[in-house]
């Protein structure tokens, strides 16, 4: 699949106008500095010889030289890991709130509790991560001034303080757990109908362990895979959520490589996007075989 999608992101680039060799050449210079470059850029070559060059480099772990003859590694090696922070932390707490609220909202069914995290859950996900991030911005920095507006890299490229993760956070949990609420909620009501579940509400056990001893367990499957699926979202919304926030993440690497034409550059990218994407996936696969298998 990774393959797959690295071969489509070359053919994406080789469609947009321009190339890497316009996109870096200076102001004044002539049509043959500019070819010159091309050429050692190798962009005369057909696309894929080139994606055939790149991919057989991959896996040395050599991801190329950027159109600026960078090292990509070398790029990617301080902004990916803060991107891995950002997104780890808004996985941790999507996960955590989404199973709150879902197992608060199963634990009333029918009822306004139930009802408003519902239709709370389904508006959080319907709002797009970039009105979320100018909303939350508006709220905590500029109305209020309790969080930074934007983020200073310290010394070590990584955010100056703890406080400048907080809204970038906030901007990629909101959705997110809204998304997750509603399958926690959906795989508890499945699990409600299920005999075991209905002994033990029979057996006078309360609302709470049941849930938490007796539906929980069998609706992990479910959130897991719900939880994995955010994983690609998150790392998506970064993008955004970086840009606004001058966060020093891959976001900005990403846009700027997008506007350059800079095919090796989105390729690294979408190389440490994907293989992050594709453990996470993994691991839900692991987590769902073993609790069914356990199960059976």
């Amino acid at each position: 699949m990774l393959a797959i999608l690295l071969a489509l992101v070359f053919a994406a680039v080789e469609l947009l106008p321009g190339d890497a060799a316009t996109a870096t050449s200076e102001r004044g210079e002539s049509a043959a500095d500019i070819a010159a470059r091309r050429h050692l850029l190798g962009l005369d070559r057909p696309v894929w010889e080139r994606f055939w060059d790149w991919m057989a480099g991959l896996f040395t772990g050599d991801l190329g030289v950027s159109a600026r003859g960078e090292k990509i590694t070398q790029m990617l090696a301080d902004p990916f890991p803060n991107t891995l922070l950002l997104a780890a932390l808004a996985f941790v707490l999507t996960a955590v709130a989404s199973v709150a609220l879902g197992c608060w909202a199963a634990a009333r069914p029918g009822r306004l509790i139930d009802r408003v995290i519902g239709h709370a859950s389904t508006s959080a996900f319907a709002i797009p991560e970039f009105v979320v991030s100018v909303g939350l911005l508006m709220l905590l920095s500029l109305w209020t001034g309790w969080l930074p507006a934007v983020t200073v890299a310290g010394a070590d490229g990584r955010p100056a303080t703890w406080t400048m993760l907080i809204t970038p956070v906030l901007a990629l949990v909101i959705p997110q757990t809204g998304w997750n609420t509603t399958i926690v909620r959906g795989a508890l009501a499945d699990q409600a109908a299920t005999p075991h579940v209905e002994a033990a509400h029979l057996d006078g056990l309360p609302v709470r362990r049941v849930i938490w001893r007796h539906a929980l367990p069998g609706a992990v499957p479910a959130i897991a895979t719900g939880l994995a699926t955010s994983t690609g979202m998150l790392l998506g919304g970064t993008v955004v959520v970086e840009t606004l926030f001058n966060y020093p993440g891959i976001g900005s690497v990403l846009a700027s490589a997008v506007s350059t034409r800079d095919t090796p550059l989105i390729a690294g990218v979408v190389v440490c996007a994907g293989t992050a994407i594709s453990l996470v996936l993994l691991t839900a696969d692991l987590v769902r075989a073993r609790v069914l298998g356990s199960h059976a």
